[in-house]
């Protein structure tokens, strides 16, 4: 297996896998600076009320967001085209979902910057695949329209 990826969406992939990794990698150690991040912060020198299960909830996630991270950079060593292109429409509906959030004021505005991720990262990953599929014909020498060579690619 390759240590990195061999395409512009597998890069897209990874890159988006790191991150998710590494944050909730922070979210496990250090869930108050994932919060202060998201824009979840409390005020300095006050407590969560014992019902409060705000922690419980980011140790879900950032644990959730750890593994996906790595699914993620897993299938980028792969180049798994496959899950690339499914990523994208979930990840546009990470963002639809995420940006309703702020908009209804269920999330603070500081959490729309998680969904400018997932959309930006999403719409990342669909170009680079459609600049692949554009560009994969002109391998080995063969332009679009023409046909291959008898003799095979040169």
């Amino acid at each position: 297996m390759r240590l990195l990826p061999r395409s512009l969406s597998g890069w897209t992939i990874a890159v988006f896998g790191l991150l998710a990794a590494t944050l909730g990698a922070v979210g496990l150690i250090a869930p108050d600076v994932l919060l202060t991040l998201m824009g979840f912060a409390t005020p300095a020198g006050s407590r969560r009320a014992q019902e409060d299960h705000t922690p419980v909830l980011v140790t879900a996630s950032s644990m959730a967001a750890l593994n996906m991270g790595v699914y993620y950079v897993l299938a980028a060593r792969t180049d798994w085209k496959p899950f690339f292109r499914w990523t994208v429409p979930f990840r546009l509906l990470t963002c639809a979902v995420f940006t309703l959030a702020v908009i209804a004021g269920r999330a603070p505005t500081a959490f729309l910057g998680v969904g400018l991720w997932e959309g930006l990262g999403a719409l990342a990953t669909a170009a680079a695949l459609r600049h692949e599929r554009r560009h994969s014909g002109r391998r080995c020498g063969r332009r679009r329209g023409l046909p291959p060579s008898p003799h095979g690619p040169r």
